[in-house]
């Protein structure tokens, strides 16, 4: 069999492994664009902030292809796919030919359609030549603005304050991190981040970059203008999907897979970042791109390729994050469009913690924790799994609130609560 896989990051790389494991004898190629072995995307801002070496990225070395007998295309990008013919045209018009093929193509950077954006000095935060360039600049750079206010340009901000840059942050929304946290918790985070120095803008966009050949400021729509020698978009990421599109295959929001994450080609499969999958809490199709829902669907991919007929049962959207010292964590659904249709429990210690849980016909769909994160171990299997948890949701808000705390359903929900399971969960939202 020749197996190939398009994308060298958690989901590619972790899907070369499982079939090398189960076939030792198959073709197998992997084609990346980037020339590196595999590393940690969500590690790049403690680069940036000057808290680890790059050293400590990676999780794979050098040697790791060559000792599972893997061909590598590093720094080759895939152009085009003729299903048909089963072969990949790389864009040095090398042709590889496939049995069975994996799209795990990620995602990019969000950009601004705004002018002066090509401009030296601005930057997205995606890949380590990003972290690179940035990080080039740095001594001579005094004053840094990122543009957005979710989790990816909050991050940034955080990373670069701590190199003693002066960083303002400009939010379109009326609040930061408008699509994880309410009000409450948005206005907890924001006091946060200006007592450690980074000054919060919301309610303003970006219209221009100013400045010559690099960025020297930026013009807002409110005509105010901002100094700075340093832009980062960050916008958030969409995915890859233009090679699935260009050959055929189904793509709404990204790459849509069936159950065994297998295409609208049956010989061609899809994971990580760019696939669309099954999203437990909303109980329909999304992307959530976090790298150990990548790592399981790649692997579940591998098996599928290998006919094992594995199915995956789908993710949860989960987003972590310390801001100098205040842990943040959402999972599911934490803003509903339509709120009479949810219940809605929460509790705000001002300035110290705020929870909300997300219910729906008694059971939790959604959840976001500052200060106090204790509970997110507990509550993602109780999402995951669907359990009714109307005997215990006077409970929730209670800073007591622990595993010991479901043992009640435990006897009625054993396989759910299995130990082991419990741990996975806890170590998923460290990473």
């Amino acid at each position: 069999m020749k197996y190939v896989i398009i994308g060298g990051s958690a989901a590619g790389v972790n899907c070369a492994e499982v079939l090398r494991k189960n076939d030792k004898a198959a073709e197998i190629t992997l084609i990346s664009d980037e020339s590196f072995s595999l590393y940690s995307r969500s590690l790049l801002t403690y680069l940036i902030a000057g808290s680890i070496d790059e050293g400590k990225l990676y999780f794979k070395d050098e040697s790791f292809y060559k000792d599972n007998k893997i061909k590598v295309y590093l720094g080759k990008k895939a152009v085009s796919i003729d299903a048909r013919k089963k072969t990949i045209t790389l864009e040095d018009k090398t042709e590889v030919s496939y049995d069975k093929l994996l799209l795990a193509t990620g995602a990019e950077p969000k950009s601004v359609d705004i002018p002066g954006v090509d401009k030296q000095g601005v930057f997205t935060l995606r890949k380590i030549d990003d972290a690179r360039k940035i990080i080039a600049l740095l001594d001579r750079v005094k004053e840094i603005v990122v543009l957005g206010g979710g989790l990816i340009g909050l991050r940034d901000a955080c990373a670069l304050r701590q190199r003693a840059k002066a960083v303002t942050v400009v939010v379109k929304s009326p609040q930061v991190l408008s699509q994880m946290v309410d009000v409450g918790a948005a206005r907890m985070i924001s006091t946060v981040l200006e007592q450690n120095g980074i000054k919060i803008m919301t309610g303003v966009a970006a219209k221009e970059v100013l400045g010559g050949n690099s960025a020297e400021g930026i013009l807002l729509d409110n005509g105010q203008k901002l100094n700075c020698q340093m832009v980062i978009v960050g916008k958030g990421v969409k995915a890859n999907t233009e090679l699935a599109l260009s050959s055929g295959l189904k793509v709404e929001e990204g790459i849509v897979v069936d159950e065994f994450l297998r295409t609208s080609d049956k010989d061609i499969f899809s994971a990580g970042d760019c696939a669309q999958t099954f999203d437990l809490a909303r109980g329909e199709k999304r992307i959530n791109a976090l790298w150990p829902c990548a790592v399981e669907q790649g692997q579940i991919a591998a098996l599928n390729m290998l006919g094992k007929k594995v199915t995956y049962i789908g993710s949860l959207s989960m987003n972590s994050v310390d801001f100098f010292g205040l842990g943040s964590i959402s999972i599911g659904i934490t803003k509903p469009k339509n709120e009479k249709d949810y219940e809605i429990i929460s509790k705000e210690v001002t300035g110290k913690s705020y929870k909300k849980f997300v219910l729906k016909e008694q059971r939790i769909v959604g959840v976001v924790l500052v200060g106090d994160i204790n509970a997110a171990g507990v509550v993602g299997p109780l999402i995951k799994k669907r359990i009714d948890i109307s005997s215990i949701k006077h409970l929730l808000l209670k800073d007591s609130f622990n595993y010991a705390t479901v043992i009640p359903l435990v006897a009625k929900y054993r396989e759910c609560f299995k130990q082991q399971e419990y741990k996975d969960t806890i170590i998923s939202y460290k990473l």
